[in-house]
């Protein structure tokens, strides 16, 4: 069983990378076989689709979105909500860097994203609750829009690569926190 757990995963590892060089329509199941240095056959045995392995890929970065949101909502107080979920943002940002990069750019996996985030309950739609709290403003709505799609739209942009975790965590709190008003926790 262990065999087949790593297995899986070095073709999920293999497949990410092929979607960072070439995009998720460009990696046929073939060259993920050739890259493993497998055959065709033995990827099929783990994935009978591309679908399914981009789905597989993308699902580790959406369960730890999910736990974030999860996490964020168990708390009481609206800031401990928003300090949380900019937090817990970030935290899935830096550890899915090169996901993130792709759902920004690939539209092949950003297809896959929205068909896997429904199924998540609505993953998205809840981050954005949390951030705008009860009876929101419109000002305040779009504070969380800005801070939820700022803070992944740029925590794996090709122009924010050269940062380390930590100076890219400092300053995705800090521009989520800007943008929803909200001080930051030091």
């Amino acid at each position: 069983m262990t065999e087949a757990v790593d297995t899986r995963g070095r073709l999920l590892d293999t497949a990410l990378g092929l979607y960072a060089e070439h995009g998720v329509e460009g990696t046929s199941l073939q060259k993920i076989a050739d890259a493993l240095g497998v055959t065709k056959a033995a990827v099929y045995y783990y994935f009978k689709t591309k679908d399914e392995i981009a789905h597989a890929v993308i699902e580790p970065g959406l369960r730890d979105l999910r736990a974030a949101v999860t996490a964020a909502e168990a708390q009481r107080r609206h800031g401990a909500r928003v300090d949380t979920m900019l937090d817990g943002l970030a935290d899935v940002i830096i550890r899915h860097r090169t996901l993130v990069r792709l759902f920004n750019g690939d539209p092949g996996l950003q297809r896959i994203v929205e068909a896997s985030v429904r199924e998540y309950g609505g993953v998205a739609e809840r981050m954005i609750a949390v951030l705008v709290g009860p009876e929101p403003t419109p000002e305040a709505r779009v504070a969380a829009f800005v801070a939820a799609l700022g803070m992944s739209g740029t925590g794996g942009a090709p122009e924010v690569a050269d940062l380390d975790d930590d100076q890219l965590r400092t300053a995705l709190l800090d521009a989520g926190s800007r943008a929803v008003g909200r001080p930051r926790r030091r």
